[in-house]
């Protein structure tokens, strides 16, 4: 069978982190939600997302798909539902399309003339919103944590580590643990592959520290937080989600926000995830061009790819930051800026591709990742796309 990942109705509040990847790319737990999909499924998948993004993303089509809304986490009794699918079936939860079967090549789907099936929403987990990511993360880990354990021995954890609940930690081949603590006793901890948490580190669980990935001495991580792969963290850091190659290597406080690719953190930067006055908290969300309520009182930063920021920066409640953005200087910078932005509290200059090009390009290259003309492309469609946000 083959299988096909499509971004669904909730791409756009997904923003800014969508402009350069597929939902399906999206890390949510220790996995991306492809890499769920395809640990579950046995298979690999493919994507139908935005035309800018197809060249990076391909679509592979056969005879027979099971089209998956990417959107919707793999639990057991959506992937029972998933795998009873037969020609001309659709799962339904509500009005959204969940999974459908297809023979059918064409580009529009008419689904009155599919049997519709609808699932219990109850059993479901669906991401909707960028907050989601880290507000549903303590769930993703510990899905994720069985599915990557299971049957599977752990290293063994050495003597000079100090552990609550070791049943429940998980060290990958390859990984570096010294003289920390590690506390599971709420939630399960997982060490990936050539991974490594330094002296001195205080972690407790849920919390996912992916391949390559790199905590430095006494730091501070609390549950809720995934360190995706290759990146590097110090300081403190609370129920966060850093999707990977991106540095918060310094002192000072991430909460309960979302770090795209490539994103660094300057040394003593704060983000606020309570609003002084204890009120629900609203983001700024591309769907409408306008604030949202997000229903949470506790929500940080959500800062798409590229985007960086200087030393002793102060982002408010709930800030939004876009994709290749240069923030510097004293004050708090509002709590919406556009993408290829360059500036801070006393304004901000349009970033141009050129510049922004040369940074990623060095930034990548140390990875021994290329900056290619593919990825260029990406970014300067991005770039077209935001411009209109960019009215200084």
């Amino acid at each position: 069978m083959n299988y096909i990942l499509f971004d669904g109705p909730v791409r756009n509040q997904l923003l800014p982190l969508t402009f350069t990847r597929p939902v399906a790319d999206l890390r949510i737990g220790i996995l991306t939600i492809r890499e769920k999909w395809e640990k579950h499924l046995g298979s690999t998948t493919s994507t139908v997302t935005e035309e800018y993004l197809a060249d990076k993303y391909p679509m592979v089509e056969f005879e027979n798909n099971i089209m998956i809304n990417a959107a919707y986490i793999p639990t057991s009794a959506l992937l029972d539902s998933v795998f009873d699918l037969r020609p001309m079936q659709a799962l339904f939860d509500g009005e959204d399309v969940v999974a459908f079967y297809t023979q059918d090549t064409q580009e529009e789907i008419d689904f009155d003339a599919y049997e519709q099936l609808e699932l219990d929403q109850k059993a479901l987990f669906k991401i909707e919103h960028t907050w989601d990511l880290f507000s549903k993360n303590h769930k993703a880990i510990q899905l994720d944590y069985e599915l990557l354990t299971e049957e599977r021995e752990s290293l063994k954890i050495p003597k000079n580590v100090q552990v609550t609940n070791p049943g429940n930690i998980f060290i990958e081949e390859g990984a570096k643990v010294n003289f920390c603590s590690l506390n599971a006793s709420e939630g399960p901890i997982f060490i990936g592959k050539d991974a490594e948490i330094m002296e001195g580190a205080l972690i407790r669980g849920p919390f996912a520290l992916c391949e390559g990935a790199i905590v430095k001495m006494g730091a501070k991580i609390y549950t809720g937080t995934t360190i995706g792969p290759y990146c590097k963290v110090g300081g403190e850091i609370n129920n966060s989600v850093l999707m990977a190659y991106s540095n918060k290597g310094h002192d000072g406080f991430l909460g309960n926000s979302v770090l795209g690719e490539w994103c660094n953190i300057g040394a003593d930067s704060n983000n606020s995830n309570l609003k002084n006055n204890y009120e629900e908290v609203r983001v700024w969300d591309y769907e409408t061009e306008g604030f949202a309520k997000t229903g949470l009182q506790f929500c940080g930063l959500i800062m798409g790819d590229h985007s960086k920021c200087g030393i002793n920066t102060m982002f408010n409640t709930g800030t939004v930051i876009g994709v290749s953005v240069n923030i510097f200087g004293p004050g708090f910078p509002r709590n919406f800026v556009p993408s290829f932005s360059w500036g801070g509290a006393s304004g901000f200059t349009t970033y141009k591709t050129e510049k922004a090009f040369q940074t990623a390009k060095l930034v990548t290259e140390r990875r021994n990742i290329p900056f290619d003309e593919q990825e260029a492309a990406i970014l300067e469609h991005v770039f077209e796309q935001t411009a209109k946000y960019r009215r200084y």
